[in-house]
């Protein structure tokens, strides 16, 4: 199995300061930081955009795991590109053409990265399962941190892994919506191998973000 990785969110940062945030969370293990663009159009919230990113790079090395939920997203891809973000992930509902989108990222030297909602069939991004380098399964309906996991997912993951393994691909599985310390194992032994959290991450045991991500890296 690869090496359980943790993608904290930084929605559930402190947007006051989140160049510190993202700090601490490098010093406490964090192996990338999750970025949750929101457009207020395709899901019922506004985050950030391009020109927050770019001020963010400076602060870390780490990965940027940007997770795009907007809509028409291949007109600003390459804005996302530019700011600094290292793997592009896209809604194949949120596109006009989801092969040409992803080649787009793949042109501009990005990881791609396709997002699956609880109720998005895989038979949607079959055809490209080998252009993707990351699927990231939705447990919760995007739009709002704090929610809770949808356990029928676990099936959705479960298929996956069995179809990369099948297949030979080299995709990662990424898990995000509602992760916490009674449901990682089980997302994990699924075979996701990138959990994303941001309320666990920053509430749990007194704000303990070293404690809270090795916790959650165990199986």
């Amino acid at each position: 199995m690869k090496k359980i990785q943790i993608s904290p969110s930084i929605l559930s940062a402190d947007f006051s300061q989140l160049g510190f945030e993202i700090k601490r969370l490098e010093d406490a293990g964090a192996d990338m930081i999750h970025v949750d663009v929101m457009d207020g159009h395709f899901v019922p919230n506004l985050t950030i955009g391009p020109p927050v990113i770019k001020a963010l790079r400076k602060h870390t090395n780490l990965i940027f795991d940007v997770h795009l939920m907007i809509s028409p997203v291949h007109k600003y891809i390459k804005d996302f590109a530019n700011a600094g973000s290292d793997i592009i992930t896209i809604h194949p509902e949120a596109t006009d053409n989801l092969k040409e989108s992803i080649n787009q990222i793949k042109n501009l030297g990005k990881k791609v990265g396709v997002s699956l909602n609880p109720d998005t069939e895989i038979s949607v991004i079959e055809k490209e399962l080998e252009n993707i380098d990351l699927i990231l399964v939705m447990s919760v309906y995007p739009g709002f941190g704090g929610q809770k996991f949808i356990p029928d997912v676990i099936k959705k993951i479960e298929l996956l892994k069995k179809i990369k393994d099948d297949k030979n691909y080299k995709y990662d599985i990424e898990v995000d919506g509602g992760i916490n310390f009674s449901n990682s194992k089980d997302v994990i032994n699924a075979g996701a191998n990138i959990l994303v959290s941001g309320t666990t991450i920053f509430k749990e045991n007194n704000g303990n973000i070293k404690k809270n991500i090795e916790t959650l890296k165990e199986v």
